[in-house]
């Protein structure tokens, strides 16, 4: 980008108070939903005592939400382009806050199912819709970036921050709780949301395809749920088949959308390399964010002997140095070329896997080092190229790019943990002695079931070991993140698009 269009671009474009004072709002449902997807960690206990959930419906009371929530973005970005953007977020929010009160005052498992399952469609369609929001309210380049470093470093936060939340809440209240505080915060969104954000949507966008909602709901549900069972028990000929029938499923639905003019993903998207790369190396950087998070959470619990609130206590310590990390990483991308900080997000991120390699059985700073050092790696990398691929869509096709940005970090965060669990649990196998009782040689958590010393001993050291292949394994991935950045975000002439500022891949 010429200085003289930067000028042009930033006298015609910048945003100002009003357009900072509706991001900050439009934070509120980006945190509630990151939050709710591990707002349960210290219900369930609670919940167990009142309603009784068989071990099937415990879990589907943790995983519906996020299996609603990731079979419904593609669906839902596309219809935030048709019918607007914030039409679509207030839908949410409505449909966000009724769950909520629903899934608090629920009389059976089924209902705090259905609940869960509800609280997941309005999740998908806020996110969509917020960050396709950010996209036409932020049209200045310089303060798009800045607005999407913060919206990633916010969303990286809300994970964490739910589970202390939760646990903080259920000391002074009952488990229904952790649901109702979703609700003042969506009466706010919806107050405000109408008087602070103008509205949005595709001027053109054609007729809705239907069929491609259970084609896209029946490649991504499958996909994930095969991946994240494999990855909590392994892959076994059942799993592969629901991995294998979602791909299938896949083929026809990707065979639809390259022969419609009105599908749901539109082609438009990927006129600009800029847009898949960012995607793909978006997914990569979720992959390491959730793959690590597999073990370390496992090792403050069961290694270090932590209750559930006192990890997630400390787990909250490196999210510190990620609130700076996506400002800091934007603030340099806008002053050197861009492939550069992200090639050494990737860099830094498989630096803090190395530093986690380093653990043993008792480095709870080293562990913390190391996470902190990942994170702000992996931040730096999924603000810019969200960024990045949201700058190359085309503006009345905002929400669907987001949808897909999203979609593909739950793939990457699925495979991440299935991956780098599989080669901890192989290792961890591997160095457990033979005679040790099946469930201990399975899992760290079987060995400390059992109250043997020294079978707990020789089980917190085989997982160590298996921490580090497997953050060797994250490391090495990473740097061929970085090598794949170099040849996926080469320098390209700026182009500028309808008064746009030009857009730099």
């Amino acid at each position: 980008m010429t200085n003289a269009t930067r000028t042009t671009a930033e006298r015609g474009h910048l945003a100002g108070r009003r357009e900072w004072t509706a991001f900050v709002v439009l934070l509120l449902p980006l945190l509630l939903v990151s939050m709710d997807i591990s707002v349960l960690f210290f219900a369930i206990p609670s919940i167990d005592r009142d309603l009784a959930p068989s071990a099937t419906q415990q879990l589907w009371i943790f995983d519906v939400y996020a299996f609603a929530l990731a079979g419904l973005l593609i669906t839902m970005g596309s219809l935030g382009d048709r019918i607007g953007r914030r039409r679509l977020l207030l839908i949410g929010a409505f449909a966000f806050s009724a769950a909520s009160v629903a899934a608090a005052y629920a009389t059976s498992p089924e209902m705090l199912i259905a609940a869960r399952a509800l609280l997941g469609v309005g999740g998908a369609t806020l996110m969509p819709s917020t960050m396709g929001l950010v996209r036409n309210m932020f049209r200045d380049e310089r303060q798009r970036s800045r607005a999407i470093g913060i919206w990633s470093g916010a969303m990286a936060g809300g994970i964490a921050l739910g589970s202390v939340l939760s646990g903080v809440m259920l000391q002074h209240f009952w488990w229904g709780s952790v649901f109702l505080i979703n609700v003042p915060a969506m009466v706010l969104l919806v107050v405000l949301v109408p008087v602070l954000v103008p509205e949005f949507k595709d001027p053109g966008p054609g007729r809705f395809d239907f069929l491609s909602v259970p084609l896209s709901m029946g490649t991504v549900l499958p996909v994930v749920y095969g991946v994240k069972e494999s990855a909590a028990h392994g892959l076994d000929v059942q799993r592969g088949l629901i991995i294998t029938a979602g791909l299938l499923v896949g083929l026809v639905f990707v065979r639809r959308q390259r022969s419609r003019d009105d599908a749901l993903i539109s082609r438009e998207l990927f006129r600009d390399r800029g847009f898949a790369a960012g995607v793909g190396l978006n997914a990569l950087a979720s992959f390491a964010m959730m793959g690590s998070s597999y073990f370390t959470t496992q090792y403050l619990q069961s290694v270090l002997g932590m209750s559930t609130l006192e990890a997630a206590l400390w787990s909250l310590a490196p999210s510190l140095a990620v609130g700076a990390a996506a400002p800091t990483a934007t603030a340099i991308a806008q002053r050197t070329d861009r492939a550069r900080v992200v090639r050494a997000g990737f860099v830094i991120a498989a630096a803090g896997f190395a530093v986690l390699s380093l653990t043993g059985t008792d480095s709870l700073w080293l562990l913390l080092a190391g996470c902190a050092v990942l994170s702000c790696g992996i931040v730096t990398v999924m603000a810019l190229v969200s960024d990045l691929a949201l700058s190359t869509a085309p503006p009345r096709k905002a929400s669907s790019a987001a949808s897909l940005l999203e979609t593909g970090q739950e793939f990457g965060g699925a495979m991440g943990m299935a991956l780098l669990g599989a080669v901890a649990m192989a290792v961890y196998t591997a160095d457990m002695p033979g005679s040790a009782p099946e469930d201990a040689r399975k899992t760290l958590a079987g060995a400390v079931a059992t109250g043997d010393g020294s079978l707990i001993a020789a089980a917190r050291d085989a997982f160590v070991h298996s921490m580090r292949y497997a953050s060797m394994t994250g490391a090495v991935l990473l740097l061929a993140g970085a090598v794949l950045t170099t040849m996926l975000l080469r320098r390209r002439p700026a182009v500028a698009e309808r008064g746009e500022p030009a857009l730099i891949g």
